[in-house]
């Protein structure tokens, strides 16, 4: 395929339609279902590829395979030739210094962060907070980018944005016009969103991915035994797409979490978060928030693959998320 016949097309359209068993038709539905490079065919799975296409699981595996090897995926790499790779993550600030100290310097992008806690704790506080902090400069610990909410329980106030906005010293209006919102009105609506993400990444420079929250949708709608192992299966489904987008867009995750009592834990907090393991383990990092006096909000991390165990208190008060 030489330059000249695709004159009008992207360096990533013309290796799309240079993989085996890609033609015209499947690389534009490829491309309508959000997969329009090499890595987000290469990273997907064959029944999502075969879905969105229209092509047997068997064809779409194989064209898997061969993104896999255009792209230079699945191998086995050394510690250092990863180590170099993990420079190209970014953090966000929280707003707090004690809470990105907490978190090894703020969010990690390429990686779900999971905020749970009871109502009230402050997990849409800092939602808003994180979402105002991406469009801030580089020196102040934002990104100067976009970001993206998935309201699922109608939670957003943009008068909220403007008031932290403004006591970070940024253009309130500006911030607000970086802040790209849906309501999702189910969990299927929920997981439609989170696919949608990467058209609005093509169209805006998207470094931080808010869901607020993650499972309040699956908790209402499948209830009881018989419709668990379903709400897991979408669930997982749906973590996964968040991380592919986390990893293809080097965007920041952060995902709010609802809690259940455990009646059987007779010592420390009665509470664990919804969703199990699936969630558990897709969540890179999980912080427990609880309240305390006076606006102070107790922050525990209580998963990470390489930082301890602690706490941090935060403030939220009318200026945002703050440090004591």
């Amino acid at each position: 395929m030489s330059e000249d016949d695709n004159s009008g097309q992207t360096e990533d359209e013309r290796r799309i339609e240079d993989l085996p068993g890609v033609g015209e038709v499947t690389a534009e539905k490829l491309r309508e279902s959000g997969y329009d490079n090499i890595l987000t065919i290469a990273v997907a799975s064959p029944k999502d590829l075969s879905e969105v296409t229209g092509i047997a699981e068997g064809a779409a595996a194989r064209i898997i395979a061969a993104a896999r090897k255009m792209a230079d995926v699945g191998k086995f790499e050394t510690g250092d030739e990863i180590l170099k790779k993990r420079e190209s993550v970014l953090k966000l600030t929280t707003g707090s210094k004690s809470l990105d100290d907490l978190l090894g310097g703020g969010l990690e992008t390429q990686a779900i962060t999971e905020f749970f806690g009871e109502f009230g704790s402050g997990k849409t506080q800092i939602m808003h907070q994180l979402a105002v902090n991406c469009t801030g400069p580089e020196d102040q610990g934002g990104f100067d980018a976009d970001a993206l909410i998935i309201d699922t329980e109608n939670t957003f106030r943009p008068e909220r944005i403007k008031q932290m906005a403004l006591h970070r010293g940024f253009d309130p209006d500006e911030t607000l016009k970086r802040i790209h919102v849906a309501r999702a009105y189910n969990s299927h609506h929920q997981i439609l969103l989170a696919e949608r993400a990467m058209d609005e990444a093509k169209k805006y420079n998207i470094k931080l991915l808010i869901v607020d929250s993650l499972t309040s949708h699956f908790r209402s709608e499948y209830v009881g035994r018989g419709s668990l192992a379903e709400r897991q299966q979408l669930l997982n489904k749906h973590m996964h797409d968040l991380l592919r987008f986390s990893t293809v867009y080097n965007a920041v995750i952060a995902v709010t979490n609802q809690v259940s009592a455990r009646p059987d834990i007779f010592f420390g907090d009665p509470t664990s978060p919804i969703g199990g393991n699936i969630v558990g383990h897709a969540a890179t990092f999980r912080i427990y928030l609880r309240k305390s006096k006076a606006g102070k909000r107790i922050a525990r991390l209580i998963d990470s693959p390489s930082l301890p165990e602690g706490e941090a208190v935060v403030q939220v008060t009318e200026d945002g998320v703050t440090d004591i």
